[in-house]
């Protein structure tokens, strides 16, 4: 750890604490993958891996985690939680080929009156007993205060006995948990102003919870109370509401406190997909820092200001943390939203095709419809190709459908004026749209082409709720003719190719 003193240290515990978090259990090769991420990658400090004595492909995980540690030189960066019970977990880390004990003890007079069943007395003799053997093995030694905020609050004189009594046995860190997320920022400020004005010498660790939402401000308080080692985890994991997320206290302490930290922030992302995918647990659209939508303006005035003069950015750059700002297409879109994404693209059209782009962006955003840059060509393709043809319109359409069962649609449409309401069956729903739609149009003598190709497809790299592009080949005596459907139902997609054919031939006529 560099000795400036404006340096914090982080030390990450996503595959102890984290994995916690309700219904998350790593297989040894995903924790060793995180392990590697976050020491090699990310550069993190510190890593604390599992706790002792779990299972035995626990420890199969954490030898591996060990062996790559020591070969890569990471030796000493991985670390353990242990509990006091002499021999028992220390040599479980010794046979795990580990070096540092993180020794769990408890830090309230409750814990250790109520879970313990023993005095203090008994407690702090199981505790040297454990640290005396472990030192005797080689093991470095970090100390939790377990439930530290409220034992603090409680009865501070038994975790200053507590401290009293451990602060010469050569403990490296003495961690200091607010082990159920209770803590105020300013309480936080106050309790470990307190701990580091009366062990000055000591070298001190807070290990915040979320449970109130406060885990990063509490981080701000901890480090203006002169901490310098700060634990968080990838994602906010953890029990309950979760730790301090790693992504926020990195940005939060460089940004708003000017601190010095080794986090490489290009690695943020990759790492927080990493760990989403191995856990199972989902980070919201909206998070702070490694949301996929963080970097997303979906106003048009936003996207304006920025075009203007990049006035809604601010140090929070996506560029930072390797990702790129995007401009949502949606009913709120402005020219400005639509000019940047045709600048993505390398598209160039001119003012009045533009609006009309526009129009379509935001009648498909009205009917909330999710629309994204590699959408786009689809609606401009459609949009050029279309012509204001309107002798056949349609007013709505419900279409039935089920496995084994044959497909039916219900529909209400406007030729020339006038009202026609059908219905049609068929094998899917396409089929059953082509039924209906034949027996309103052979009203106006006009029978649909057949046809000869249907192509659906949507972007590169799209989702499942990507806009849809249908195109239709028609054989139209003997020439064939291509239409165009856009929407984010392919069914519907091709029954509006299938209008276009229509009105096409209706203006011929």
């Amino acid at each position: 750890m560099s000795t400036k003193s404006n340096y914090i240290q982080l030390m990450d515990t996503t595959l102890r604490d984290g994995e916690q978090t309700q219904g998350v259990s790593y297989s040894p090769d995903e924790k060793v993958n995180i392990a590697k991420a976050l020491l090699q990658s990310l550069k993190v400090d510190r890593i604390e891996v599992a706790s002792a004595r779990v299972s035995e492909g626990e420890k199969h995980a954490v030898s591996r985690i060990n062996k790559w540690a020591r070969e890569e030189g990471f030796n000493g960066c991985v670390e353990v939680l242990g509990f006091v019970d002499h021999t028992l977990s220390v040599d479980w880390i010794l046979e795990a080929g580990g070096s540092v004990i993180n020794l769990l003890t408890k830090g309230s007079e409750k814990h250790c009156r109520e879970q313990l069943r023993k005095t203090l007395d008994e407690h702090l003799n199981d505790i040297l007993k454990t640290v005396t053997y472990a030192r005797s093995k080689g093991l470095s030694v970090n100390v939790y205060l377990e439930d530290w905020s409220n034992g603090y609050q409680d009865n501070c004189d038994y975790v200053f006995t507590l401290m009293d009594n451990l602060q010469h046995t050569g403990i490296n860190h003495f961690m200091l948990p607010d082990t159920l997320g209770v803590m105020s920022p300013g309480e936080v400020f106050d309790n470990l102003s307190a701990m580091r004005q009366r062990y000055p010498e000591l070298q001190f660790d807070f290990h915040p919870h979320n449970d109130y939402g406060l885990a990063t401000a509490n981080v701000m308080a901890a480090v203006r109370a002169g901490i310098n080692t700060i634990h968080c985890t990838i994602n906010c994991l953890g029990e309950r509401a979760g730790n301090a997320s790693l992504a926020e206290v990195a940005v939060v302490l460089r940004d708003k406190m000017n601190k010095k930290l080794s986090i490489d922030e290009s690695h943020l992302m990759r790492t927080s997909n990493m760990v989403e995918n191995f856990s199972g647990k989902r980070v919201a659209a909206n998070t702070p820092v490694i949301g996929v939508d963080v970097f997303t303006q979906t106003a048009g005035i936003h996207a304006d200001g920025d075009q203007k003069g990049g006035l809604y950015k601010s140090k929070l750059v996506p560029e930072r943390f390797s990702r790129t700002h995007s401009y949502a297409l949606g009913k709120m879109s402005g020219k400005a939203s639509l000019k940047k994404n045709l600048e993505l693209l390398e598209i160039d059209l001119s003012e009045k095709n533009q609006k009309k782009v526009l129009a379509r962006i935001v009648k498909l955003g009205d009917s909330k419809q999710t629309i994204t840059t590699d959408d786009l060509p689809f609606i401009i393709a459609d949009v050029l190709a279309s012509k204001s043809y309107h002798h056949i319109k349609l007013i709505n359409c419900t279409i039935t459908s089920g496995f084994n069962l044959e497909a039916t649609v219900s529909l209400r449409v406007d030729v020339k004026g006038k009202i026609h309401v059908s219905s049609g069956a068929g094998t899917g729903g396409f089929d059953a749209f082509i039924d209906a739609i034949n027996k309103v149009m052979k009203l106006h003598d006009y029978t649909l082409p057949d046809l000869l190709d249907y192509e659906v497809r949507i972007p590169r790299g799209g989702h499942t709720n990507a806009i849809t592009e249908c195109v239709i080949t028609w054989d139209c005596h003997q020439k064939s003719r291509r239409t165009r459907g856009v929407h984010s139902n392919q069914v519907f997609a091709a029954i509006l190719a299938a209008l276009r054919i229509i009105n096409i031939q209706l203006h011929e006529r």
